[in-house]
């Protein structure tokens, strides 16, 4: 072979598509993880390489994972989304609304997987379900049915909570009023009067103290997740009963929480992680609902704040803190 022939050759091995060079298996690949909060929390990054590692995918092998952490600050969030798309990895994994965001404004090409993501159609992320179109797919944390599910746990409280505010953070919740909406029909069922609750910083959230009645429906946002323990004090001092959307909160002193597996988002995440970084499309592989999800209540917490919960509710729980 010619040094003509040769320069041919390493010109058509740099222009491979994505597909052919995933079926090189001494290539190493690039994962960029943005996150709105700390690494180690709902999905964790050890959680993370554990389920790539059961595809294959190996840091120090054949993956290199760059994990960028916003710490629920939408500003920095943005900051990081430059520095991931700058170094030009060969996918992308956007755990919460506001990563979405802030990539998909940067990128039409780089695939991104999504998880714990809330109505990705209403939010203009992808087309629809099955055909996501685009280079944008993933996994939601959240179905219809599920902000009624918390309503309807907090009138299992006795004494009875005729009055419910919901907390969440406009900014890293922009989907909250379409949860709102669906929270208010459950209301009307359940003869509950409704009130928003938003918070967008610490002093919103030490304002909840002064509450003296009623209940607290958090919605998922991850701005109440990085501020969970400025928010449970918050919620003890008031001694009001509470809804959460993760589990996290419970083992952290709160009342109740119904919530989606984030050990199962995890592992599906990296399924399509593996898929398309050996050659699948983003816009073929279908926007996945959640299939499992979990009771856990803190009867600590219950007794602490003078109240009690319905026999049967403790009953469907996946795990009860005694």
């Amino acid at each position: 072979m010619n040094r003509r022939d040769c320069l041919a050759l390493l010109g058509m091995t740099a222009a491979l598509p994505t597909a052919v060079l995933a079926q090189q298996p001494n290539a190493t690949r690039r994962l960029g993880v943005l996150s709105v909060i700390a690494g180690d929390e709902v999905i964790g990054q050890a959680r993370l390489a554990e389920a790539l590692a059961t595809h294959g995918w190996k840091e120090q092998d054949n993956l290199k994972v760059d994990w960028r952490s916003g710490a629920g600050d939408r500003a920095r969030i943005a900051q990081l989304a430059d520095e991931l798309i700058a170094l030009k990895p060969d996918v992308l994994l956007a755990l919460g609304t506001p990563s979405v965001e802030e990539l998909r404004q940067r990128t039409t090409t780089i695939p991104i997987v999504f998880a714990v993501v809330t109505d990705p159609v209403s939010q203009g992320f992808v087309k629809n379900l099955a055909h996501p179109g685009g280079n944008i797919t993933g996994f939601t944390d959240y179905d219809g049915p599920l902000a009624g599910k918390w309503l309807e746990m907090l009138t299992q409280v006795t004494p009875r909570v005729s009055r419910v505010f919901v907390v969440y953070n406009p900014a890293t919740a922009p989907f909250a009023p379409l949860m709102l909406r669906t929270v208010e029909e459950a209301a009307r069922t359940l003869h509950v009067t409704v009130e928003a609750a938003p918070v967008h910083d610490a002093a919103a959230i030490a304002a909840l103290a002064a509450r003296k009645e009623g209940g607290l429906l958090v919605l998922p946002d991850f701005f109440t997740m990085a501020n969970r323990v400025q928010l449970l004090a918050a919620i003890s001092e008031a001694h009001l009963p509470a809804v959460f959307w993760s589990r996290t909160f419970v083992d952290e002193g709160g009342l109740m929480s119904y919530s989606t597996d984030s050990a199962e988002q995890l592992r599906r995440a990296a399924s399509y992680i593996d898929r398309i970084l050996k050659g699948a499309q983003a816009a073929d592989l279908p926007v996945q609902n959640p299939t499992k999800f979990e009771l856990a209540i803190n009867l600590r917490t219950a007794r602490a704040i003078g109240v009690t919960l319905a026999p049967g509710l403790i009953a469907l729980a996946n795990d009860v803190i005694e």
